[in-house]
């Protein structure tokens, strides 16, 4: 399935950076809660088409990557690319009554490529934009009835379906540099 989702997230950063001349090079480990969800209509059904609803919710993300960067005065530009993990959580839901008929979870691994803007505005301080693509792949995965009807037990394997996991995230950061010179002048 394919869903739009929408959320926040909240989490940190270690790396360290490297400069030489007017390049930037680094490695950098990010972990992030998140909250992004988002719902539509099953292409499966129970009864009649439309009577499940598809929710998900990818619950925390993280991301090991090198960049390079250029910087000018205060500013610099970077690329990034390496290794992502996922978590979350999928219910097939009753449309009706919003019962959860189905659930399954996944953390799963991918690839991850990015860019980002980042203004030193204090020594040490420094406030970047970045966009992030996951590559996560497709993967199918087992729901588990949670309770469906009085002939299939819970925790019994009902649907399989197949889920495509890819995300665009846009962060605000705002980074501060300890232990170690500080680059807030790029």
């Amino acid at each position: 399935w394919s869903v739009t989702s929408t959320g926040g997230t909240a989490g940190g950063q270690l790396g360290f950076r490297v400069q030489s001349y007017a390049w930037v090079f680094g490695l950098e480990a990010q972990g992030n809660w998140l909250g992004l969800r988002g719902s539509k209509v099953s292409n499966a059904f129970l009864l009649f088409p439309g009577d499940l609803t598809n929710r998900s919710r990818i619950d925390a993300f993280g991301l090991f990557t090198g960049q390079i960067g250029y910087a000018w005065g205060d500013t610099l530009f970077y690329v990034k690319g390496g290794l992502a993990v996922t978590t979350a959580r999928y219910n097939d839901i009753v449309t009706a009554t919003g019962l959860i008929a189905a659930t399954a979870s996944d953390t799963r691994a991918g690839g991850a490529v990015g860019a980002g803007l980042e203004y030193g505005f204090f020594p040490g301080w420094s406030v970047a934009v970045e966009y992030d693509h996951l590559f996560m792949g497709s993967r199918n995965l087992g729901f588990s009835s949670v309770v469906l009807n009085g002939s299939i037990q819970p925790g019994t394997t009902v649907v399989t379906d197949r889920i495509r996991q890819d995300l665009d995230l846009i962060t605000v950061r705002v980074n501060y540099t300890f232990g170690g010179p500080s680059i807030a002048k790029y």
